[in-house]
């Protein structure tokens, strides 16, 4: 009996003692964020890859695709605000090389419009496209529609234009789905003529016309449209 508690009155003395250094730790951390303002631990903000996520999801798109996510309106709002040439540059700080790396991995997930030019009207052929992929969904959580318009003209004008072609696929979207969540999963940004011309190599995506007679002034006058499989 005597040993055992003169072992019950060890381990409460060692007990006692991390107590009193966990305390003492803690009563030096919260003076150290007094002294330099901080109000709580320093967390290390890195975007990281999922091994669940599609293999484009590196650190790098995600942490491109936080800000074009902030900038618009689809993160920490209410509904759909939408981007303009401005917006991308200013508010999402972006470059028409990180534009380019945003949207060039999603090739096999996404698909471009063709519109007339000049023109906002989706063909048969664009509508049922859209229509696919919306369905096809799969762990997608936002569906991106990125709209052009070609050099001719003036950029305001141009400017006005794709974001008529961005409404004309969202308003497709909304009709045929009926999506009460709609505004909080459809992204919109209308670039005009001002962002990121694109060669005829993105002729190579799934496009609503004929590829064999896709060219860049086709493919400057189209809307990207495609979910965004990544986890933030």
């Amino acid at each position: 009996m005597k040993g055992s508690g003169i072992l019950g009155l060890s381990a409460g003395c060692i007990a006692l003692i991390a107590s009193v250094f966990a305390v003492q730790g803690q009563v030096e951390a919260a003076g150290q964020r007094l002294k330099t303002g901080a109000t709580e631990e320093p967390k290390a903000q890195v975007a990281i890859a999922n091994d669940a996520e599609a293999s484009y999801c590196t650190p790098a798109f995600k942490q491109v695709l936080q800000r074009v996510l902030n900038a618009c309106g689809l993160v920490g709002a209410d509904s759909r605000r939408g981007c303009q040439p401005a917006d991308v540059k200013t508010l999402a700080s972006i470059s028409d090389d990180d534009f380019n790396a945003l949207f060039t991995p999603l090739k096999d997930r996404g698909a471009v419009i063709m519109f007339d030019d000049g023109s906002e009207k989706l063909d048969d052929g664009a509508k049922k496209m859209i229509e696919e992929l919306w369905v096809d969904r799969r762990g997608g959580r936002y569906f991106f529609v990125v709209a052009r318009a070609s050099k001719t003209g003036t950029p305001e004008l141009n400017r006005a234009l794709s974001h008529k072609r961005a409404n004309s696929v969202l308003f497709d979207i909304a009709d045929k789905f009926k999506d009460p969540d709609l505004d909080k999963e459809v992204g919109m940004l209308w670039l005009g003529n001002e962002f990121a011309q694109l060669g005829p190599e993105y002729c190579q995506w799934n496009v609503s016309r004929d590829a064999k007679k896709c060219a860049a002034e086709a493919i400057n006058r189209s809307a990207f449209v495609s979910w965004v499989d990544c986890q933030l």
